[in-house]
């Protein structure tokens, strides 16, 4: 209890403690492997709905959420026991006719990144969904209906990718381990172009995984041993895990120890996601008798199923996890509001402690919308605005189930 409390006073009361270890973050060389960093990043919180939204400039910062990000916001999280911030940032949309990285925007980001690292948080920047230029039409020639995809527009996009990597990785050039770049975000995740065709697509992801890689590598600098991230079929489970699909990971030129794969995890949708006719009672103990608000499936038992899974295939390999997003609506249900609130910590706990336990970094989403809308929900936790929790219920259940757990051997 004594170093938590210290943390809080160090980056809450006084911010500026956290700014000043940034050239000592920078300065440092790599001395530890992906799995090494891996059991120091979590919990992790994702920084929403905010430089991935789509608009113009600078602006696009707030067009999805109305908060700037601040100093006060980053050591608020920190100070909450969060480990590491995802940051979701699109690029593509910030490029003038030559394909250069607006450089007000890539300045914006690194004084958000720069503001991380000052807290010693860890942070995994990306390429997210940036309009769909390559997370959806690198799969398919159009989003209206599924169109294969052909070598000229794959070539494309590779040379693309590599250019605006190319671009990030130089800018970040000599920054240390704190620091680790995703190449994508959920590729082929749209659900009604791509149900059934992860198989298909999968050698096609594996090309553009090894494209991102390469092209970091070759950029130099703390570049050549940088963990990094590539994303699995769908950013799936049951994708990333299937033989059939067969999904492998790239070569690294870094060699072994240097990358990490990600997944998302949204299970079950009706309780995490769906927001007209959702579920509102998760966990067998968590039910109402009677009720048609009670899940059907995605329970404990599946949860233990799929993350024992990705501890098999990739953590036992040399490979931790990144679980880039997991979270669930916290809704406004009337009567049965404590029962739901229950369910919301217990989802919490159980996905957290099962990540964890299985070499799987849990990094929450979180968009900064502070209005439960009814019975559709929100996942939001904190209120950045006004530096408070907004979802106590989901917050204990991540503290709970970081308590229970135990990060493999």
């Amino acid at each position: 209890m004594k170093t938590r409390l210290l943390l809080i006073i160090a980056c809450v009361s006084l911010p500026f403690l956290c700014q000043s270890v940034k050239g000592q973050q920078k300065s440092k060389e790599y001395s530890n492997t992906a799995q090494s960093v891996a059991s120091r990043m979590y919990p992790g919180w994702n920084l929403g709905n905010t430089m991935e939204a789509t608009g113009d400039g600078l602006a696009a910062e707030t067009s999805w959420q109305t908060t700037k990000t601040t100093q006060e916001i980053i050591s608020f999280v920190q100070s909450q026991g969060f480990r590491s911030v995802r940051i979701p940032c699109s690029w593509d949309i910030h490029s003038d006719q030559q394909g250069r990285i607006d450089p007000q925007w890539l300045a914006r980001v690194k004084e958000i990144v720069d503001a991380c690292i000052g807290c010693g948080l860890y942070v995994v920047l990306n390429d997210h969904w940036d309009n769909g230029w390559i997370e959806v039409k690198g799969f398919s020639k159009t989003d209206k209906n599924y169109e294969k995809v052909d070598e000229q527009t794959i070539r494309a996009k590779i040379q693309r990718l590599q250019e605006l990597w190319t671009q990030i990785a130089n800018a970040f050039k000599d920054y240390d381990e704190h620091l680790l770049f995703a190449g994508l975000n959920e590729p082929f995740q749209q659900y009604n172009l791509f149900h059934g065709r992860h198989q298909e697509l999968t050698p096609v992801l594996q090309r553009y995984n090894q494209a991102f890689v390469d092209a970091v590598r070759r950029a130099g600098g703390k570049n050549k041993k940088r963990i990094l991230v590539v994303q699995t079929p769908g950013i799936n489970i049951s994708s990333a895990v299937d033989e059939k699909i067969h999904f492998t990971m790239p070569d690294d030129p870094a060699g072994k120890g240097r990358l990490m794969v990600e997944v998302h995890y949204y299970d079950p949708w009706d309780f995490c996601g769906q927001e007209e006719g959702g579920k509102w009672f998760w966990g067998q103990s968590h039910h109402v008798a009677g009720d048609d608000h009670n899940c059907q499936w995605g329970e404990e038992d599946w949860t233990a199923k799929q993350f024992a899974a990705m501890k098999k295939k990739f953590y036992d390999q040399g490979y931790p996890v990144v679980l880039g997003e997991y979270g669930a609506q916290w809704r406004e249900v009337g009567s049965h509001q404590k029962e739901h609130d229950a369910s919301i910590k217990a989802w919490f706990k159980d996905v957290t402690r099962k990540a964890i336990s299985n070499g799987c970094v849990p990094m929450v989403w979180d968009i900064n919308s502070i209005q439960q809308h009814g019975e559709k929900g929100t996942m939001t936790l904190i209120d950045r605005a006004h530096l408070k929790i907004f979802n106590q219920a989901a917050v204990d259940g991540i503290a709970e189930g970081v308590q229970s757990a135990q990060w493999p051997d």
